[in-house]
């Protein structure tokens, strides 16, 4: 069950992320209430997590899962460009993700 709160906390970390950049430096309200009501959340999952798994694999889990969803999330809806060195290397960060859960 660990694991399953760990991935959602760090899509949830994408989320806030994602909603930090629209916040528009917290001028704009609905993006501000989702970055705060995200962050809280995907903190204490991550916090919850780490009860169960080791903090380094729990965090480097929870920013690489953060970190790829938030860049293609910016590739295909925030003007991001996407190149096939980018999606090489997201590539490479799930590929150590899931290399971190295998090795766990």
């Amino acid at each position: 069950m660990a694991w399953v709160i760990l991935i959602a906390s760090g899509m949830l970390e994408a989320v806030w992320a994602t909603a930090l950049g629209k916040s528009n430096n917290f001028r704009k309200p609905l993006p501000s209430i989702v970055f705060v009501l995200a962050l809280t959340a995907s903190m204490a999952g991550l916090a919850w997590a780490m009860l169960s798994i080791p903090v380094g694999t729990a965090y480097a889990v929870w920013v690489g899962i953060g970190a790829v969803l938030t860049a293609a999330y910016a590739m295909a809806f925030g003007g991001e460009k996407a190149t096939v060195a980018k999606v090489v290397l997201l590539m490479g960060i799930i590929g150590c993700v899931i290399g971190l859960k295998v090795v766990a």
